[in-house]
Order: structure tokens, then sequence, then C-alpha cells
């Protein structure tokens, strides 16, 4: 018998724009009980604590340096849950698909799914984050690398994506960002608002957006669950690269190096001679760094937010 498809009431129209335009679609993962509280409890019991993102952050979208990395402490997997629901934390559970094959079958699924979908799409270096977040919890603006897709299973979220043909995003942003130099998480302007395409996203919707294209979200309404995939696809590859290159060979060679078109035999040249210098160590670019941020804080239940500050004696019961 056959599986049924994750997707709900797509069309071959709808499914073109995929990676044209900013996007919203029907999905029917948060139907699963995969997602349901038991599920989510007891995967965050199995998962590495190496591999658990755990985050809080301000409120005051413009102000990216309040986001703070901490520790799971020992709570358990139901213990953080509860954290998530009545606090202000963001819990990022990472590499899904090398941890838990139940769900790695989910997202081999699900990308069979939209191949099958979307005319010519073939995807590759498929990955999947589980995000358990906070109600009122925020992402700051950031751009992300790879193709990404946000496939949202419970609460409710704003989603603002700023359209690339607005420039806020300057080709030297996108560069530093794929080289390392700089940070997916960027400085913001409220102002820019007016600018985004805002969409109130509820469970059994996905958002998507053309690669590159900055975007910030804020949790509306009740504990939120999320899948995020990333995947890269021929496209996607030439992009980045065309990027990089660029970067490169401006600090080698003569001329402004700042064209960006992908189709043609200078886009296809430009790729060729990035992945020659790459095995050349005298000329091959720097390999990203990427940043990671102190752990400043340790979840706990008795602490406002849930939040503990390491420089802040622990809470004491009374009574």
């Amino acid at each position: 018998m056959s599986r049924r498809s994750l997707l709900e009431n797509w069309t071959p129209e709808q499914a073109d724009r995929m990676n044209r335009a900013i996007f919203v679609a029907q999905h029917r993962l948060h139907e699963l009980e995969m997602f349901s509280d038991d599920a989510l409890s007891e995967l965050l019991d199995r998962h590495p604590r190496r591999d658990l993102g755990v985050n809080t952050m301000g409120h005051d979208p413009a102000r990216r340096s309040e986001w703070r990395e901490g520790s799971p402490g020992a709570l358990t997997g139901e213990q953080l849950l509860e954290a998530s629901r009545r606090g202000r934390v963001w819990l990022n559970v990472r590499r899904v698909l090398d941890h838990h094959p139940e769900y790695a079958q989910l997202v081999r699924d699900l990308y069979a799914d939209l191949e099958a979908a979307v005319p010519g799409l073939v995807t590759y270096n498929h990955s999947a984050n589980l995000l358990i977040s906070s109600p009122g919890a925020q992402v700051y603006y950031h751009l992300d690398c790879p193709a990404n897709m946000l496939w949202h299973l419970r609460g409710r979220k704003r989603v603002w994506a700023y359209p690339l043909e607005t420039g806020i995003v300057s080709d030297a942003t996108v560069e530093g960002v794929l080289a390392g130099e700089k940070s997916e998480e960027l400085d913001f302007q409220p102002e820019w608002d007016e600018l985004a395409i805002t969409t109130e996203l509820e469970p059994g919707e996905m958002i998507t957006w053309p690669q590159h294209t900055p975007h910030r979200v804020v949790n509306t309404d009740g504990l939120n669950v999320s899948l995020s995939t990333e995947h890269m696809d021929r496209a996607a590859a030439r992009r980045n690269n065309v990027y990089l290159a660029n970067r490169h060979f401006r600090s080698l060679l003569p001329g402004s190096w700042n064209n960006t078109q992908l189709a043609g035999w200078r886009a296809a040249l430009k790729e060729f001679s990035l992945r020659l210098a790459r095995r050349v160590p005298v000329i091959a670019p720097q390999p990203p760094q990427g940043y990671r941020y102190p752990v400043s804080f340790e979840v706990d239940l008795a602490a406002d937010d849930c939040i503990r500050l390491l420089d802040e004696p622990a809470p004491v019961a009374v009574g």
C-alpha cells in the first residue's frame, strides 16, 4: 500500500513558485504522534546534550546582542518542555537526522514528496533541526546559507521575510556570512518591517523563501514546535559558490568581481575556479570559522522565565 503524502493540497502551479517567491503551503506533519508532548520529552531525553542548543533572548528585535547561550543542566526532557512552555526558552534540537532514525526517515519521506511535487527539484545535503520554544520567544533578523524551509507544527508564530529585491542585504554581507566572517544574525532596523512580507504561521503550514532571504520570527501564541529543514540543489550550490568566488578572487586578482549572475559560462567558470582553488593550499580560501556564544545561563524551573544567569545564585525553596 502506498504511503500518504506528507504534503497537503499542493498543485503544480503552486509548487512552481516554491524557489522563486516567499511561499506558504500546507503539510500534514503536525498530525503525527512523534510531535506530541510525550514524544518530544522522550526525544529530549535521548538527544545528545552536545547537540542541544539552549537559548534565551530579549524583547527588542533590534538588540540581537541579548541572544544568550545556555545549558539545560540536569533537567529531564519533560522538565525542558515545561520550561519552554512557561519560560523564555528556545531549544534547538540539532542534527536530528544523525541521532534519531525515525525522524530521519520522516525527513527522507518529506523530501521524496517535495521532489515528486516540484518539477525538476533534485535536492541533497539534507539536514533538520527541531525547534521547541516559548510563547513570545523570538529569533532575530538573520539569513541562512542553504535553502531553508520551516515546517510549523504547534503554536502560532509571526514571520517577517524581507524580499531580496528590497536591497536591504548587500552582496558583501552575503559573502561575509558564507565565508564565516559575519554571523548569520545581522543588524536590524525596525523601519525595514515596512518592506517585509508578514505571515501568521499556523500548525500545518510551511514557509520558505528564495535562498539568502533575511527573515525574523516571533512566537505569538502557545508552546511553539517547528521542524527546520535545509538542503542544497544545483542552483543553491552555484549561488553560494559564485558569491564566495567573487569574494576570494577579488583579493587575488584585478577586477571588480561583483557579478552575481548564475547563468552562463562566467558563473560556471567562477564555480570551477573556486573548486580548484580549494585544492591548492597556497591560494585556498580559509574555511569558515563560525561563532559560538559563551554559555551564560542555566534553565531553572524555579527562576523567572526559567532562566538563571550563571553569575546569580540558585533560587532557594521556602517552606
